[in-house]
């Protein structure tokens, strides 16, 4: 699929939740349910995506061995980063 292009799709709602997305397009808040729904349910994979991405940081922060790889890394760059620590005071 192209982006920006579009694909119908059927999804069932509580009737509640289908109601609320017809007041935000009668106010005025979303051109259309359709968009609304889009922009909702693209704000929810971003906040899904971030908190997958924490938990991946959560668990490489307790990984013996990728700490252990970071500090090898910290001291392979140590010469290098007091160089240019040097050149730029």
């Amino acid at each position: 699929m192209k982006a920006g292009s579009s694909v119908k799709v059927t999804y069932s709602l509580p009737e509640q939740l289908a109601e609320q997305v017809r007041e935000v397009v009668g106010k005025g808040r979303a051109p259309s349910a359709s968009a609304f729904v889009a922009r909702v349910l693209r704000e929810a994979l971003l906040r899904e995506r971030d908190a997958l991405l924490a938990e991946e940081f959560r668990q490489a922060a307790a990984d013996p061995d990728f700490l252990a790889a970071c500090e090898e890394v910290e001291r392979d760059f140590e010469a290098a980063d007091a160089e240019t620590a040097r050149l730029i005071r």
